[in-house]
């Protein structure tokens, strides 16, 4: 073997190093950044909420940059890891190429918060000297390395030779993992892609014969422990099969997600009763759960939920409203969150129950005693139905009582936080990799002008950046996943997932739709369907902007980054 190292391989050292060099630079700056905008949050020496409110393009700023930080990282770290495997082919290369030059040029030149806002560093108190300070030789390399249009069009181009079911780039995962993704794909593709938009655009329900075959398949026993009759996997299988079956539709991604709160209250705040009595019955799909937390009027604001159980006898007594309750109509069963203790204030007073009650119908939606409910239609994430319902007097056995414990429903559901942002992550991914799918085969069908529409830059160059957030996304859900799995708290990389990886989503079908031009805006083309599926992401399971004020908060409580 010749002991010298040939140009190429020297490119690549270098570029690695560089972006090594880079990152340096990166958490550098979000060291400053954490240090200005913790003396403006600070009173007495504490944060106090009120100056995290009132600096709030500060405080999420911060929450942003730290996620791009974070992404970058896992980024970098999956390119390493396919290398060590041997698996790291050309796709990879300019996938992290570009996704790191473009990253990068982000934060130093403007990172978008949302369309209309953008992050600039000055917000977070970072003067230009002290910016062209970070902006090394090695951030300005990998900018202008990953910032070639060429690559975009040698990026657009591989895709265009993939196979139609693959995705853009390698995930990373072991073979395990794979074998579930195509277990999955196999599954949506015959039983749910054919079939999704047409419930979309008739708004109805997902139907019960492709939930009895997602039950056989385990997809709601995924993370239950064995001895429960679940299959015992780790998060990561989550993300697998959430981000397959939400690249099919985004309703079938999220049949489990409920499955999955209601394992993870029951496994972490039940009894053993309850754990021997409910978790079989969920692992088999047997019982249906829906969660019911969120109330007219108070949103994200659990702490003011008036929602009332009252202790009659050997039952509770519940009455009250709640709002934007997925898939009830079909639940056997719901996690309520309820306030028992209305002499506490906030968050303390509220308990959570296993409330029992009857599947309904369309025309008969809640034949329990002391509930009704309402309809809310909605433009995308359909399949499920959202509703309004109103309990009075609707009762729940004593002992479905959450671990038998009064109080302590808050802190029960804030143990399930980290996997549902985790789970709606993955989800956000099978939506951003399903308007790629939908955009590519469009670009590589329409012809304009003599030509497909691939051939044209700007084309190419969308289709090539979607593919790029798409996998960072994905590397920073993963990781999350990993985390989780490995026992480590894993609350702030599980909102950074969740934030970014809504904000992919969007970008990712308003993008495909913009491909399509105006055959986008016909409802007959499933990319219309996509683009309202994408946009509930950066609202539920904690908006973008309470996750960001989430983040922050954690950002701004570590003693070191």
């Amino acid at each position: 073997m010749s002991e010298t190292v040939s140009t190429r391989e020297q490119t690549s050292i270098s570029t690695h190093q560089n972006r090594d060099l880079a990152l340096q630079s990166l958490l550098a700056l979000l060291g400053i950044a954490r240090k200005n905008v913790k003396q403006r949050v600070l009173k007495d020496g504490r944060i106090a909420s009120a100056l995290m409110e009132q600096e709030q393009r500060a405080t999420h700023g911060l929450a942003w940059l730290g996620t791009y930080v974070e992404a970058l990282k896992q980024l970098n770290a999956y390119a390493e890891r396919l290398k060590e495997q041997g698996t790291f082919s050309e796709v990879e290369d300019l996938i992290l190429r570009i996704g790191f030059a473009e990253y990068t040029s982000q934060v130093f030149g403007g990172l978008p918060m949302s369309q209309g806002e953008i992050l600039r560093l000055s917000d977070l108190g970072i003067s230009r000297d002290e910016a062209n300070e970070h902006y090394s030789a090695a951030v300005e390399a990998v900018i202008a390395d990953g910032s070639q249009p060429a690559l975009r069009s040698r990026l657009a181009e591989l895709m265009q030779h993939a196979e139609g079911n693959s995705t853009i780039g390698a995930t990373g995962l072991d073979e395990t993992y794979e074998q579930i993704r195509e277990e999955m794909r196999k599954f949506a593709e015959a039983k749910v892609t054919p079939f999704a938009h047409e419930w979309h655009l008739k708004n109805e329900y997902i139907p019960l014969e492709v939930i009895n075959e997602m039950a056989e398949m385990g997809v709601f026993g995924l993370t239950i422990p064995e001895e429960y009759g679940g299959l015992g996997l780790g998060k990561e299988s989550m993300c697998v099969v959430s981000e397959e079956l939400s690249r099919a539709y985004i309703g079938v991604g999220s049949l489990g997600t409920r499955s999955e709160i209601a394992a993870e209250l029951i496994l972490g705040g039940g009894t053993d009763e309850q754990k021997a009595k409910w978790l079989p019955l969920i692992a088999s799909g047997e019982v249906l759960p829906t969660a019911v937390f969120t109330e007219p009027n108070t949103g994200s604001d659990l702490a003011s939920l008036k929602t009332r159980a009252v202790k009659e006898g050997d039952a509770w007594k519940v009455s009250g409203n709640k709002t934007w309750i997925t898939h009830p109509v079909r639940a056997d069963i719901m996690t309520l969150l309820t306030r028992t203790k209305p002499e506490e204030p906030g968050y303390k007073g509220l308990s959570m129950f296993i409330a029992e009650k009857p599947r309904g119908t369309d025309e008969e939606p809640f034949p329990a005693e002391g509930m009704s409910g309402g309809e809310i239609e909605v433009l995308g994430y359909r399949g499920m139905k959202e509703y309004e319902i109103a309990f009075d007097g609707f009762e729940v056995k004593d002992e479905n009582l959450l671990g038998g414990v009064e109080g302590q429903g808050f802190k029960q559901l804030m143990q399930t936080f980290e996997s549902a942002r985790i789970q709606t992550a993955a989800r956000a991914i099978g939506v951003a990799q399903c308007a790629l799918d939908l955009g590519l085969r469009y670009a590589q069908e329409r012809i304009q002008f003599g030509k497909a529409l691939i051939s044209f830059p700007r084309v190419a160059d969308k289709l090539a950046m979607i593919a790029c957030e798409t996998m960072i996304a994905r590397q920073l859900t993963y990781f999350s996943a990993w985390e989780k799995d490995s026992g480590r708290r894993c609350d702030l990389e599980a909102g950074m997932a969740k934030l970014l990886g809504a904000r992919v989503a969007w970008a990712a079908a308003d993008n495909a739709l913009q491909i399509h031009g105006g055959n986008g805006f016909a409802q007959e083309y499933p990319i219309s369907r996509v683009l309202c599926d994408a946009r509930i992401l950066s609202i539920f399971e904690g908006a973008a902007e309470i996750q960001a004020q989430v983040i922050a908060r954690r950002l701004l409580d570590e003693t070191e980054l």
